[in-house]
């Protein structure tokens, strides 16, 4: 998760300093979220995620300075720089990929999910979006078929509460966006998407039933971004009693308030785990930022069939 924030941290500083192809959706105050559901899945899992799905993919163990590349438009980027922030996609780890047109992942996942199923792998699928996805017909015909076909698959809201600049409310009549797991026979279950052992325990019953055979969960995660939605969007949009309220839960003061007190962690130890990170992301950004763009016709011929 201190990994996760600092990348992140790190990402907007490039983006200011104008070494970021494209845009950029950063998920400082969502790590937990990422982490929590990663560490209960098996290498061979398939996973989709959103355009802000930079932690998700470190957490599935995507390499930082491939990352990095990929942002900066480099030839060692994980899509040899032709994708950038939004496509990051790694089938070795099982990121089927990013997807950059809202709630078009979850789809994709039945189907990465129906064919573990076919082929009896013991695989699971698992997708994560916003709440903003739940409100398009994509959201119900996935779950409709996953609960039909029972596809091995775990639906993951990451409601941080606001669709772009809209606040939920005024998108969905309802608060709790797990009420529309129901309707299609799935549970539905409400989660602190700001405690990693919550999200953790979670989601591990959610991939255990996927697994042996009992069809598919949704969970919701309520979480906060603590950014704005994209770029240098500063969230004046969002009420100063809200945002302090949220960042006084940060999952990272959660979980290390947590450890400190059962005596795993202190604040020197803290201190150089940070030093650590932020040597390992420096020297990461400063080899990826010395690779080579690719070629016109490398790019070519990623685009057009030969």
């Amino acid at each position: 998760m201190l990994r996760i924030r600092i990348f992140e941290d790190k990402v907007q500083e490039l983006f200011l300093r104008n070494m970021v192809q494209g845009t950029t959706h950063l998920c400082q105050g969502q790590e937990a979220i990422s982490v929590g559901v990663s560490a209960s899945l098996r290498p061979d899992d398939y996973v989709t995620m959103t355009y802000r799905g930079h932690g998700h993919a470190l957490a599935r163990g995507m390499d930082m300075e491939a990352i990095f590349a990929e942002l900066m438009g480099k030839r060692t980027g994980v899509a040899h720089g032709l994708g950038g922030s939004m496509h990051l996609t790694d089938p070795d780890l099982g990121l089927i990929g990013c997807f950059a047109i809202v709630g078009a992942g979850l789809p994709v996942a039945v189907g990465a999910g129906m064919s573990a199923k076919l082929r009896g792998s013991g695989q699971v699928s698992v997708t994560f979006f916003g709440d903003g996805a739940t409100n398009i017909g994509t959201f119900h015909e996935a779950l409709n078929m996953a609960s039909v076909w029972g596809v091995p698959i775990v639906f993951v809201i990451e409601n941080n509460l606001y669709g772009e600049y809209t606040p939920l409310r005024k998108t969905a009549p309802l608060d709790d966006l797990a009420e529309r797991a129901a309707p299609y026979r799935m549970p539905g279950v409400i989660v602190d998407g700001n405690d990693v052992e919550a999200v953790y325990a979670a989601a591990t019953t959610a991939v255990e039933r996927a697994r042996r055979g009992d069809g598919p969960s949704l969970l919701e995660c309520k979480t906060y971004r603590q950014r704005g939605h994209s770029r240098t969007d500063p969230g004046k949009y969002r009420p100063d009693a809200e945002v302090r309220a949220w960042l006084a839960r940060d999952p990272l003061r959660i979980a290390g308030d947590r450890l400190k007190r059962a005596g795993l962690l202190t604040d020197d130890e803290d201190a150089r785990l940070r030093a650590e990170f932020e040597a390992r992301i420096d020297a990461a950004v400063d080899r990826a930022a010395a690779a080579d763009s690719p070629t016109l016709d490398e790019a070519r011929g990623s685009v057009y069939a030969r």
